[in-house]
């Protein structure tokens, strides 16, 4: 088995995360460079390289990000007929997930019970 395939996680999870760049096996090591937009992505990348306990032999890595810090989270536009509870059910599933929403605007939000159609809200990772 080489290089290509043992990395193999780790090769599927940069693809994943758009990274430009490759992973080319040679001399009995894995090249492993790109780049990708976020910090938090290179740092998924470099989390599933360290899953083969030989990494450090293994690996020679340069894996650069263009932004620093996390991804920036994703927005839902709000709608006639919206609640919170009623996009936390669409969008994390559960609808007393209502308040992680409330929580991550509360620079735009007063009160959960107070939206408007048109308002942006960030919404947060599903838990």
């Amino acid at each position: 088995m080489g290089m290509r395939d043992t990395y193999n996680a780790a090769i599927q999870v940069a693809k994943s995360l758009h990274m430009d760049g490759a992973a080319e096996e040679r001399d009995g090591k894995l090249y492993f460079h790109g780049t990708v937009q976020y910090e938090d992505q290179a740092n998924k990348i470099w989390d599933a390289i360290k899953t083969v306990p030989s990494w450090r032999t293994d690996i020679v890595a340069d894996i650069k990000h263009v932004n620093a810090g996390a991804e920036p989270a994703p927005t839902y536009t709000v709608k006639a007929g919206d609640t919170l509870s009623k996009i936390a059910k669409e969008l994390l599933g559960n609808a007393n997930a209502y308040m992680a929403i409330f929580e991550a605007n509360k620079d735009q939000l007063t009160d959960p019970n107070k939206i408007q159609v048109g308002q942006v809200l960030k919404v947060p990772a599903k838990h």
